[in-house]
């Protein structure tokens, strides 16, 4: 499919660690921001809406093609999760979970919980909420849109920051994550590419993904994640290296302590990962872009920034191979949502402002100050229990781990047979001579209303508003909870 204009060229960028230029897809299905995990829970999908926003403020919806809203179906997730866990999702309701017909127990067998009481969500990592089926569909059609967009050589980056739930197991939901878009995402793949990498940023250990590809020398698992004292989920040992077979040490763990920054976090990440490439030989890679290691998280206790954390996608961004970003934990959500636009920029290849543009959600951002790259007061960031010494000694045991792994040079007969899935790319994108101007949300457009759009003399209310809001003041519950 030829690509109409050039707004989905991406541009060169000192920032990105290479002048090449990238073709860009970007997914965005708006019908996930009212998806909602119940009061009191961590995990806000409103997130990718802030996100979009941002993007969209920003101006860069124009230098990428827009993949099609397009959920995907149950058989589709069938081509890796267990059927009987998929016919359950299809029934769960709040209000059906709880009855004597043994739903409820079925559920609670597959780690899904219904919710009960004012603010239970608080403790309920996988809860029973409306429309949780419909939720499924939507963010795993957007890990397998684009990657077919890469499978068909329209695109050189797609993303999907909807996607990106490592935790999702065949039969069951883990730490929030009911489908497992990731390893979707990564099957469609190997039906174009001989091998695929995996790299997971997020604070915890990619441990669904790293399971349902254990046993085969195609895909390799990197993880770099918080680990010990009890942080879920626990496994991602430097030593952990996969199961006895083909698939022996194309599992890579790189586990961190509490409170390492940026130059250490590099440290690791750059000699591992050039290692790792010159090692396995990936034709495509898929980076999950767990906002959660970021500084100032809810629930992570590392200390990077959000440049810190995009250099990381700069990096694989340079090695000029197809390139898959999915988003995945993050908690602090306009944190989140700095964090994804941010690297959306990084992959088009373009300089974005500090200063946070005006627009419909910016109120968001008042304790940020307003900037893309917030800071936090050294007192409010995790002491660092890392040491130079055990930075070295991580290293040093990947670097031994990679040294073990052996690959086969031929392509495998699964390969061969599954390499010639077809894809329709006219079903892929939006045309954009046809495509409409995006329609603006009621938030959006009642902001500019009220703030950008003064009478006669009028003062600008935008201006009042920023001067007089104060950190932690809302004008509604929902903006409480988006806080």
């Amino acid at each position: 499919m030829a690509m109409a204009g050039g707004g989905s060229n991406s541009l060169p960028s000192p920032s990105c660690g290479d002048d090449k230029k990238r073709r860009v897809c970007y997914y965005y299905d708006p019908g996930i921001s009212t998806v909602d995990y119940g009061e009191g829970h961590v995990m806000v999908p409103h997130r990718v809406t802030m996100a979009h926003n941002l993007v969209a403020a920003y101006g860069m919806l124009g230098d990428m093609h827009r993949l099609r809203t397009a959920p995907a179906t149950a058989a589709e997730l069938a081509d890796f999760h267990d059927e009987g866990y998929l016919a359950l999702l299809q029934d769960l309701t709040p209000d059906g979970c709880g009855g004597d017909d043994g739903v409820g127990d079925m559920a609670r067998a597959r780690g899904i919980y219904a919710v009960e009481g004012k603010g239970g969500g608080r403790g309920v990592d996988n809860p029973v909420f409306d429309r949780l089926w419909d939720y499924c569909l939507r963010y795993s059609g957007g890990s397998l849109a684009a990657a077919r967009a890469l499978g068909s050589g329209t695109a050189d980056i797609a993303i999907n920051w909807s996607g990106g739930m490592h935790h999702a197991c065949r039969g069951g939901a883990r730490g929030f994550c009911y489908v497992n878009d990731i390893v979707l995402a990564i099957r469609e793949l190997l039906a174009h590419f001989r091998r695929v990498l995996y790299v997971d940023i997020d604070v915890h250990h990619g441990d669904g993904v790293q399971a349902a590809f254990e046993a085969s020398n195609r895909v390799m698992t990197v993880s770099f994640h918080q680990h010990g004292g009890g942080f879920f989920p626990g496994s991602g040992a430097v030593a952990d290296v996969g199961k006895k077979g083909p698939g022996r040490y194309c599992a890579l763990n790189v586990p961190v302590s509490v409170g390492i920054g940026d130059e250490e976090y590099h440290r690791l990440f750059e000699p591992i990962m050039a290692r790792v490439m010159e090692v396995f030989q990936p034709e495509a890679v898929v980076l999950q872009c767990g906002a959660d290691s970021l500084a100032g998280d809810r629930l992570g206790e590392l200390n990077l920034t959000t440049r810190g954390h995009a250099q990381c996608v700069s990096f694989i961004r340079s090695f000029n191979l197809p390139l898959l970003l999915l988003g995945g934990g993050g908690y602090t959500i306009n944190h989140v949502a700095s964090c994804w636009c941010n690297e959306t920029a990084v992959a088009i290849g373009k300089e974005i402002p500090n200063d946070i543009p005006k627009h419909g959600f910016d109120v968001f951002y008042k304790n940020q100050e307003y900037k893309l790259h917030y800071k936090l007061e050294t007192k409010h960031l995790h002491r660092n229990r890392n040491t130079a010494n055990s930075i070295d000694g991580i290293r040093m045991a990947a670097m031994e781990n990679l040294s073990k792994l052996k690959l086969e040079a031929a392509a495998s007969v699964q390969f061969e047979e599954r390499r010639h899935r077809s894809i329709n790319v006219g079903d892929l994108y939006y045309d954009p001579r046809e495509q409409e101007e995006e329609e603006e949300s009621p938030t959006a457009r009642l902001h500019r209303k009220l703030y950008f759009e003064p009478t006669g003399d009028q003062e600008s209310l935008y201006t009042k508003h920023r001067c007089n809001v104060q950190p932690g003041e809302s004008s509604s519950r929902k903006q409480r909870k988006l806080k």
